[in-house]
C-alpha cells in the first residue's frame, strides 16, 4: 500500500491552498485588534497562561503522550488531555500525532513532512501544514488512538476546543480578553510550537548521532517547556524527559512527575545511563541514514570518472570492466582491492566519520557501510546505471 509520501507525494510541490490559510492569517490579523482594545494587566496575564497552559498540554499531550506514548493515563485522562491540547488550534490529536510518527520515520529526508534540510526554513515552519501533499495524514500509523471513538470525534471536531476557549476569553475579559488573551497567546503558542519542527533543525548543539540535524537548544527549550532538547528526543524518543541532564531545564516533565504523584498519569519513561552518556549502539535505521551522509560527503561521480580515465591504464580496473558483466557483487568486490588513490579505503571512511559525527561507539559500523555504498555507488556507475540506484539516500 503507497504511503503519504511515496512516489509523487515526495515531488516538489508549491500547491498552497489558500482557502486554508485565511484562519490561520485571520488570526494573525487579530492580534492587531490589540491597538483598539488596548492591553490590561489582567488580559496580558490570561495572555501568558494560555501561553504557557496550552505550551505544557501541547508538549504533555500531543508530543509526549499521544505521538510517543511516554507515559501513561486513564481514558478519561487522555480525553481531557486531548481536548486540552486542540484548544491550540493545531488541529486534531489523532493527526497530530500520525504527522509526528511520520516526522520521526523520515526526519529529514525526502519524505518528512518538514524538513528544513529539504523544503526551507519557511516550510518548515509553517508551509507543509497548508500543502495538501505535506500535511496528508496516514492514520494506520497510530492504530492505537483511531480505536477509541472519542478521540475520533475530537479529532473531526478539531477546531471546537479553541473556539470554546475563546469564546471564554470574551465572556471573561471582553474584546481585550479575546484579542490579547485568546489570540495573541495562540499565535504565539503555534509559532513557538513551529520553532521545533524548524529552528530545532538548524540551531543548536548536536549531542548525539541520531540520523538527522535534530539539536539541541537551551532557549528554545525555555520557551516551549523543555522541547528544543530535540536532539535528545530523537536520540531517546520514548522517554517522557527530554532533558537528559540536571541543568536541561524540561518543565513539562517536571509538571509531569508532579502529577504522577496524584496518580493521575503514571510510568513516565526515562533514558537508560547507556543511552545518556552515548554509549549504546545506534540502531541500523540510523547508521543506515548516517552512512548514506559518509558516503555521498565524498565526490563519487568524480571518483566515478577518474576511474573511467584509469581504465585503460591499470590491468585490475580492466578485469574489472570484464568482469563486472556477469556480476555487479563480484565487481564489488574486485573495486574493494583497487588500490587507487580515488577510492576512499576503510581507514579514510573512518577518519571523515571521526570528523562529520559526535563520538559513537557505532563508528565502525558507519564507516564500513557507507564504504559499502560508495563501492556499490561506483560499481553501478562504471556499468552505466544511473547513481541514484546505488544507494542514495
Amino acid at each position: 500500500m503507497q504511503t503519504e509520501f511515496e512516489t509523487s507525494d515526495v515531488e516538489h510541490h508549491d500547491d498552497i491552498i489558500y482557502p486554508d490559510t485565511i484562519p490561520f492569517v485571520l488570526a494573525h490579523l487579530a492580534c492587531f485588534g490589540i491597538l483598539w482594545t488596548g492591553v490590561t494587566t489582567g488580559t496580558l496575564l490570561l495572555c501568558v497562561a494560555l501561553y504557557f497552559g496550552r505550551m505544557f498540554v501541547v508538549t504533555a499531550g500531543y508530543h509526549r503522550y499521544f505521538s510517543h506514548r511516554s507515559f501513561k493515563t486513564s481514558r478519561v485522562g487522555q480525553f481531557v488531555l486531548a481536548a486540552l491540547a486542540q484548544t491550540s488550534a493545531q488541529r486534531g490529536v489523532v493527526w497530530w500525532a500520525a504527522k509526528h510518527r511520520a516526522h520521526h520515520k523520515y526526519s529529514d529526508t525526502p519524505q518528512d513532512p518538514h524538513s528544513p534540510v529539504h523544503r526551507g526554513f519557511f516550510f518548515s515552519h509553517v508551509g507543509w501544514i497548508f500543502a495538501p501533499k505535506a500535511s496528508k495524514a496516514d492514520y494506520s500509523r497510530v492504530p492505537d488512538l483511531t480505536q477509541y471513538p472519542e478521540l475520533m470525534w475530537l479529532d473531526r471536531h478539531k477546531y471546537l476546543p479553541a473556539v470554546l476557549l475563546g469564546t471564554g476569553a470574551f465572556l471573561l475579559a471582553g474584546w481585550t480578553g479575546l484579542f490579547v488573551g485568546f489570540f495573541a497567546s495562540t499565535v504565539l503558542l503555534w509559532h513557538g510550537s513551529f520553532f521545533v519542527n524548524s529552528l530545532a533543525h538548524v540551531v543548536g548543539r548536536q549531542r548525539y548521532v541520531t540520523g538527522d540535524d535534530s539539536r539541541n537548544n537551551w532557549w528554545l527549550a525555555l520557551i516551549t517547556l523543555g522541547e528544543g532538547w530535540h536532539n535528545n528526543h530523537h536520540h531517546y524518543q520514548s522517554s517522557t524527559r527530554q532533558g537528559f541532564y540536571w541543568w536541561e531545564i524540561d518543565i513539562t516533565y517536571y509538571l509531569l512527575k508532579l502529577l504522577s504523584v496524584f496518580g493521575i498519569v503514571w510510568d513516565l519513561q526515562t533514558p537508560p545511563e547507556a543511552v545518556i552518556s552515548g554509549e549504546q549502539r545506534l540502531r541500523r535505521v540510523v547508521v543506515e541514514k548516517v552512512a548514506h551522509d559518509l558516503a555521498w560527503s565524498f565526490p563519487i561521480e568524480r571518483i566515478s570518472e577518474q576511474l573511467r580515465e584509469a581504465w585503460s591504464h591499470t590491468p585490475s580496473l580492466e578485469d574489472l570492466r570484464v568482469r563486472a558483466k556477469e556480476a555487479r557483487a563480484y565487481a564489488e568486490a574486485l573495486l574493494a582491492d583497487v588500490v587507487l588513490p580515488q577510492v576512499p579505503s576503510l581507514e579514510e571512511c573512518k577518519e571523515r566519520a571521526r570528523e562529520m559525527f559526535v563520538h559513537t561507539p557505532s563508528l565502525d559500523d558507519i564507516a564500513s557501510r557507507a564504504q559499502e555504498i560508495i563501492l556499490h555507488s561506483l560499481s553501478a556507475r562504471l556499468l552505466g546505471e544511473p547513481l541514484e540506484l546505488a544507494g542514495s539516500s
